[in-house]
């Protein structure tokens, strides 16, 4: 865990910086678990997502920023989506917990640009699940309604093909978080969730699923998540986590497992201008949750 902690003492250590909204991504690349390959197929749950599409036009603006084809932001998600392509050692991870140590990181905002991207790619579909049934953004990020999702599935065994939505994005579908549960925690800890996740995971070969969990300091039961999926990207907000919530969630979540921590809102020096190319100014907010 070097590089978080490491990532951490750059955090505190830099004032004088230009503003970027680059996010600078330090991947330590892991060996994956094996995942089950079983018969690709996406006739049924994809055709339903793709008949229940979302409100055109009502994307969250940063969405929209971070999926032109050029700028530091779009080149960051690249990045990211090529580490998590192309891994040192072992397989492809194909279930991947996107979470923060505290609420308000961009973990949210990170994950819903990562799905475009993956998406976005040659060989792979993608599904991301708004597992944040406390604070669900996937919704607002893509203009959906969320009436149904998750919860529903969880609490009303709805069947998973009448609950996806096309994101707008051909081979993302999205399964929204639905509507306010009093049990948040019981849900996300239950034999039902974790039945799903691993389901979802060894389903198709060419599926990844992304999944936007709550962040650690606030719902606990992220760390049951974390130990059935294949890996976890950590988002870190630049000058915002505090230290001891980002190694208590490393720690509880456990080396092996992280993928690598995500910097959002970062301030990028002049020497990282210099190296990286990035000249180009954008505000901070964009990478920042409601």
């Amino acid at each position: 865990m070097g590089k978080v902690f490491n990532a951490l003492k750059r955090v505190d250590a830099s004032e004088d910086t230009v503003p970027s909204a680059a996010e600078q991504v330090a991947l330590e690349s892991q060996n994956f678990p094996e995942v089950d390959s079983r018969e690709t197929g996406h006739t049924h749950e994809d055709e339903a997502a793709d008949r229940q599409s979302p409100r055109q036009g009502r994307w969250d603006d940063r969405l929209s920023l971070a999926t032109v084809t050029t700028g530091p932001v779009a080149e960051s998600i690249r990045a990211l989506r090529t580490r998590i392509l192309y891994p040192n050692s072992g397989p492809i991870p194909r279930s991947i917990l996107v979470t923060s140590a505290s609420p308000g990181e961009g973990k949210s905002f990170i994950c819903a640009n990562l799905g475009i991207s993956l998406a976005q790619g040659v060989d792979n579909y993608c599904l991301l699940v708004d597992c944040d049934l406390r604070r669900p953004a996937q919704h607002t990020l893509f203009g959906l309604s969320n009436r149904s999702g998750l919860a529903d599935y969880l609490q009303h065994k709805k069947k998973l093909s009448e609950l996806l939505v096309s994101s707008g994005v051909e081979k993302l579908s999205i399964l929204q978080a639905g509507p306010r549960s009093i049990n948040p925690a019981e849900l996300l800890g239950s034999a039902s969730m974790i039945s799903l996740v691993d389901e979802l995971a060894k389903r198709y070969d060419d599926r990844i699923v992304l999944l936007d969990s709550p962040p650690l300091h606030a719902a606990s039961e992220t760390a049951v998540l974390a130990q059935h999926v294949d890996g976890v990207i950590l988002v870190v907000r630049y000058g915002a986590s505090r230290r001891e919530y980002v190694k208590a969630l490393a720690d509880a979540i456990g080396r092996d497992k992280i993928l690598g921590v995500v910097f959002n809102a970062y301030k990028a020096t002049m020497l990282d201008y210099k190296v990286f190319g990035y000249y180009e100014y954008q505000q901070d907010y964009y990478y920042s949750e409601q």
